[in-house]
Order: C-alpha cells, then structure tokens, then sequence
C-alpha cells in the first residue's frame, strides 16, 4: 500500500449542537466537499443525527470519540459505530492491543481506524507525573505508535513533532494524522505542541486537524482555503 495523504485539512466542528453546524457549513458552495471532525462534545449533543446531516452534505467525517474500554464493549460500540457510516475513527492506543484488535473487528473494515498516542495538550512533565511514564514523551509516542500497528490499525494521532519518528519506526504508509495545527501567527490555546500546515507537510502529516483558526475566524471559508493552500503547498 503507497503513501495516503488527505489534500483537505480536517475541520474540527468544536461547536455544541447541530444549529452551529448547520449555520458553519452552509457558508462553504455546495459543491465543496469537505473533511470535518465530530468530536465528543458535538456527538454527545447531537448524536447520531449530526453525522447523518453531514454525510448528506457530501462531506467526509472523523468520529473522534477516542474510545478506552474493556475490549468487547469497544468492539460493540464499533460495531453501532459502522452503521453510521463515518470514514475515519478512533481509539486510545493505551487501552492495548487486544482492545484495538477488537475495536478493528467491530468495525469490520467499513471504517479506518486510528489510535491517539499522547494527547497533544499533554506535556513531558504531565505525563510523568500523571502517568508515571518515565520515559520521553517521545519515546511513548512511538511505543505507542508500534503496538497500534501490530494491532493492525492504520495509523495514529500524534504532534507534527513526532511525524518522522514514528514513520520510522512504523513504516511509510502508517497515518499519521495530526492535530494541533495552527497557521503561522494564529493563537497556540491550550495546545502544547503546535505546528503549521507547511510544516506539517515537510515532515510527513497525512492528515492535519484545524479547528478554531477555521470556525472562529471572521472569514470561516477564506480562512479555511488559506490553510487549504498552505497545506497543499508543499506536495510534489
């Protein structure tokens, strides 16, 4: 399998309920099909009902739920979450191997899967008091990274930093999808480890996640193709 990068930066809809969602994506031309990320607060709000509107829009969609179970009951949830007919989805790789091998057969192939190795709102210091991890954070990345491939996963969220070396350790064609990303000169926010779309693109981000330099702007689709355009940028 060759190399897999997704040309559309991925919208994170951070809003609370579909009235916001419906208002931010009529702004685009009905013809555009776009990549937007339903997140926890979102789906919690709206349910099933939100992805429904959003794939009768013609656009893609990652159910970002980051799902840490016991094992059988993350296959179940996969197995509902199949039906919905998202393209992208996620676990947290900390649950293990036998909970990301299950959550892969509920999904029975319908949907990617991707696994979050350390939130990017994490930093060394959390993770080592909080965690008790006492490696490198970036040395839990990629551990990380190795198990949800010998799981059989496509790939992982992860920091733009962690790209190259996860690659590595992984191979070419393991996702990984990075959120994040800020354009230059936009706010950080609560994110510790940020990077720009170029640079996103030079070292190897598959996919990149944008959310409050997107729907916060005062331009919501202007600002969007510019980072469309910057992450383009750099593809050969």
């Amino acid at each position: 399998m060759g190399k897999f990068t997704e040309n559309r930066p991925v919208i994170a809809l951070d809003f609370s309920g579909m009235s916001e969602v419906k208002t931010f994506l009529t702004q685009f031309e009905t013809d555009e099909q776009l990549y937007v990320k339903v997140g926890i607060e979102l789906f919690y709000a709206a349910g099933p009902d939100v992805i429904k509107y959003i794939k009768s829009l013609g656009h893609d969609v990652f159910l970002d739920l980051k799902l840490h179970d016991i094992p059988n009951t993350v296959k179940s949830a996969m197995k509902v979450i199949r039906h919905l007919g998202v393209d992208l989805t996620n676990v947290h790789a900390a649950g293990g191997v036998e909970m990301m091998s299950e959550a892969l057969d509920g999904l029975a192939g319908s949907t990617k899967l991707i696994a979050v190795t350390q939130l990017t709102s994490t930093s060394e210091q959390q993770m080592r008091d909080f965690q008790n991890i006492q490696t490198s954070l970036t040395e839990s990345v990629v551990h990380y990274a190795q198990k949800t491939q010998e799981a059989g996963l496509a790939g992982v969220v992860c920091s733009a930093q962690e790209v190259e070396l996860i690659k590595s350790a992984t191979s070419s064609d393991f996702i990984c999808l990075t959120p994040g990303i800020r354009p230059a000169g936009a706010a950080v926010g609560d994110q510790k480890r940020v990077m720009t779309p170029s640079r996103a693109r030079e070292i190897g981000s598959d996919f990149i996640v944008v959310g409050r330099p997107i729907t916060q702007a005062e331009n919501p689709v202007a600002a969007y193709h510019m980072i469309q355009k910057e992450w383009q940028a750099k593809q050969n």
